[in-house]
């Protein structure tokens, strides 16, 4: 079993995925945009831009802004970059660069150049094949990872054999993981999660309460449910925490950037005037335009994420918007 891995990404989520590594791989091999993150986690173990708090195993731990350095060390490969700046970080790679490799995704988003899914993206882009291919996702904030709080974890893949590898990986004290064939299902999941915990935060912005709240989450689990069968039809139990947990976890925790953004907006931030103030990027965002034109080529409507998209990128007011789905919901 390959006992290196390369993990490309600087953020928080990628910082705890790199903590995750290093209980039980011989070696951890990062990319990062930044030097600085670079010489905090060489001298002290610590990434000094994003989760902090996090202690990190540097004698385990070789870290470079060389992206071909890092992915010629090993022909494991963990893709943490945020969706929207993925096609950018690639970019100077020649395809050969990922050819063979085990490309697992914990990147909760899609592509919004190419308007995919991240398993299409590889494989289209650079020819990675599905079996060659596993996504990490599930209930997982960073910030509990980084103070080894119980997680779970499920992985997908075509390849029973690397979701199997996978899995055993990542488990560890605080980590307990699960496997699953559902690659597409998941990774749909957690783009629509995402835009749902935008609404919550929307809702919770404009005034509305726990109750209203608790609604609209249980209608936007139906409404992904729906989703979910649309564009990659195959039997899957949504109850699961891959699926409902982590749509809980992104709409209600004091952790999820996305429901922080949500709220930003239901108080009146523009678009633009909330980015710049966050720190870290809400995939909501982007999620929602993707999926609004993912819906358009399919010809089906999603009441409440066409709703965010409306607001985020029609302007419209958040209020009538809230008003209307009020009006609809079961």
């Amino acid at each position: 079993m390959q006992m290196d891995i390369a993990i490309l990404g600087s953020g928080s989520w990628a910082t705890a995925i790199v903590k995750i590594a290093t209980q039980n791989y011989r070696k951890v091999y990062w990319w990062v945009r930044e030097e600085e993150i670079v010489k905090g986690v060489m001298q002290f173990g610590h990434n000094p831009l994003y989760l902090r708090s996090c202690e990190l195993d540097k004698e385990k731990i070789e870290v470079s802004t060389d992206i071909s350095h890092i992915l010629s060390r090993t022909d494991t490969v963990v893709l943490v970059i945020p969706a929207a700046f993925i096609v950018r970080s690639l970019k100077p790679l020649d395809k050969d660069e990922l050819c063979g490799k085990k490309i697992i995704s914990a990147t909760k988003g899609m592509i919004p150049e190419t308007n995919q899914i991240v398993a299409d993206y590889l494989k289209d882009t650079f020819g990675v094949d599905f079996d060659m291919q596993a996504v990490v996702s599930g209930p997982s904030h960073a910030e509990e990872i980084a103070q080894e709080r119980m997680t779970y974890l499920t992985v997908a893949s075509k390849s029973d054999i690397l979701a199997r590898e996978i899995s055993e990986r990542f488990a560890c004290r605080f980590v307990k993981t699960k496997t699953s064939s559902d690659i597409k299902g998941i990774e749909y999941g957690a783009v629509m999660k995402n835009i749902y915990a935008l609404a919550a935060g929307i809702s919770k912005g404009a005034g509305y309460g726990d109750n209203f709240i608790a609604v609209l989450i249980s209608n936007a689990a139906q409404e992904m449910l729906f989703f979910l069968n649309k564009v990659a039809p195959e039997r899957r139990d949504t109850n699961h925490f891959v699926y409902l947990g982590d749509l809980l976890v992104t709409a209600y925790s004091q952790h999820s950037r996305n429901r922080t953004f949500g709220q930003m907006i239901g108080q009146g931030y523009s678009v633009k005037s909330a980015q710049l103030e966050m720190a870290m990027v809400a995939e909501g965002y982007y999620a929602a335009d993707c999926i609004h034109k993912e819906c358009k080529r399919l010809d089906i409507h999603l009441p409440i994420a066409e709703a965010v998209y409306r607001i985020l990128y029609k302007g419209a007011s958040a209020s009538n918007e809230l008003s209307k789905l009020s009006d609809r919901f079961e």
